[in-house]
């Protein structure tokens, strides 16, 4: 089954899937360009993809996947575009080029959220496609607004959009909690109680039993995360259930979906690869990545579409999953912990060759207590099991103590950075000042040594007066002299 089966019966090659295994549909149309850090979602039986990165380029395309023929077609041209005037001023198109977006499906409306384009505005921009009257427009959002971001997550209760996280126009990490009311068209940012997750982006978010939210993995500027965190959305108090972290590696970029109250997480990348549960040059291995749950002739699917792993992928791929008995409950620290993790089973990283990483299922028996003769070994065990649970509630709190100073490390590596960079800016004004400090002080050095000349100068000067006034004097003297005798003789004066 794949690409090349294009005269095979879609009905029937959805009956052909084998467990847990990713196949390639047979497409019976061209494919759209590559790309990554798009936004992809399932409404009834078709794909819609938008936007995306391209070549350092954004995409502006909207592509629609038919998942019944697996025939692609672009909707863009059926859209009614409009023009608007941003916050700034300026003139933008309704739907830009962009990436880094999320879209949400609410009824046959499309809610299209966040993301970066070549003219971002301040603010998070709300963006509505409704797909009966094939029109597009611009929400104005009343209430606390939030700044405009990239690589954030919203998740959707019941009318209420929950964003998480992302990365701001200026690169500063955000961990703030912002609700969108999708019937007030309001925002309020929520104040939470516990030690939040750091800050990130590129995470995935998602919603369970319409109370507990839970964020997995993403990424600062240096390190990739793998950790789970929980927010109660009626107490608002954060936690940090147990989870095995050797099940889902480090990663940022990866894409997430529900079936069944069971996470599947597919792709993302740690730095340094993609994901290691499938070759590394598989498609799936792919950061900006896309999953979506569809829902296909009664049964549910997963449909991945994308990425980039060293080039841009436009390969679809559908696996049927099977899903897990519900695992039996565990004793969490932390009620959101427990109401979250007891019924959402550990995320799946799944392979096309139907290559799973899932715990094996505990045994009923394993927490019931031990019955022994001696009343001496079941205090023994008890006193175990106990200090097994502190040392599990103490890793617990180191590991969240780790995420948190992980945190702080990157805030004081991004503070060091900018203060090197004052400082540099300062070190090259202090070296300009210097040259001129001497410029100056070889000046004030010429200036007091014709200070200290000007007494011999006035001496000179007042020595020039003193010949000139002789010089001046010295004729009439000569003149009285010079009539002498011979003034006497001729009868002058005497």
């Amino acid at each position: 089954m794949g690409t090349e089966d294009v005269n095979e019966d879609p009905g029937s090659w959805y009956s052909k899937l084998v467990d847990n295994q990713w196949v390639e549909p047979p497409i019976s149309s061209s494919l759209p360009p590559g790309r990554y850090k798009h936004a992809a979602a399932v409404v009834g039986e078709k794909l819609y993809v938008l936007g995306g990165s391209r070549n350092g380029r954004h995409i502006s395309d909207i592509q629609v996947l038919d998942l019944t023929d697996f025939t692609w077609s672009s909707l863009r041209s059926s859209i009614e575009q409009k023009r608007v005037e941003l916050e700034n001023g300026s003139m933008q198109e309704v739907f830009p080029a962009i990436s880094g977006h999320d879209v949400i499906v609410w009824g046959k409306k499309l809610f299209v959220l966040g993301g970066q384009q070549k003219k971002n505005a301040e603010h998070v921009t709300v963006r509505l496609i409704d797909l009966e009257t094939m029109q597009c427009g611009i929400l104005e959002t009343t209430g606390k607004l939030p700044v405009a971001r990239e690589g954030q997550s919203f998740s959707l209760v019941g009318s209420k959009l929950i964003m998480f996280g992302g990365e701001d126009a200026k690169r500063k990490l955000l961990n703030d909690i912002h609700i969108l009311d999708l019937e007030t068209v309001s925002w309020t940012e929520v104040e939470t109680t516990q030690p939040p997750p750091s800050p990130r982006y590129d995470h995935t978010a998602t919603v369970h039993a319409e109370r507990y939210l839970l964020i997995f993995g993403g990424c600062s500027h240096s390190i990739c995360f793998n950790d789970l965190h929980v927010l109660d959305l009626q107490t608002l108090e954060w936690s940090q259930p147990e989870n095995r972290e050797d099940l889902a590696t480090p990663r940022a970029g990866h894409s997430g979906a529900v079936i069944s109250d069971e996470w599947f997480l597919v792709g993302g990348g740690d730095n340094k690869t993609g994901v290691t549960k499938v070759n590394e040059r598989h498609p799936l291995a792919s950061e900006g990545i896309s999953l979506c749950a569809a829902l296909i002739g009664g049964v549910k699917y997963l449909v991945a579409y994308g990425g980039y792993n060293g080039k841009y992928n436009n390969e679809v791929f559908i696996m049927k999953p099977k899903l897990k008995e519900p695992a039996p409950r565990k004793l969490l620290p932390s009620p959101a912990a427990a109401a979250a993790a007891a019924s959402v089973s550990a995320a799946y990283l799944l392979g096309p060759g139907g290559q799973t990483s899932v715990p094996k299922a505990e045994d009923p028996s394993e927490d019931s207590e031990i019955k022994h003769p001696h009343q001496e070994s079941t205090v023994d065990t008890s006193r175990a099991g106990e200090e097994k649970r502190l040392l599990e509630l103490s890793l617990a709190e180191v590991r969240e103590e780790n995420s948190k100073l992980r945190g702080k490390l990157d805030e004081v590596k991004n503070t060091q950075s900018e203060l090197a960079k004052e400082l540099l800016s300062v070190q090259t004004q202090l070296a300009e000042e210097r040259s001129r400090c001497f410029k100056l002080e070889a000046q004030i050095a010429e200036l007091r040594n014709l200070l200290q000349s000007l007494p011999a100068i006035e001496a000179d000067v007042l020595s020039l007066m003193g010949k000139i006034s002789a010089i001046e004097q010295t004729p009439t003297t000569e003149k009285h002299a010079s009539r002498g005798i011979f003034g006497w003789i001729g009868g002058g004066d005497s």
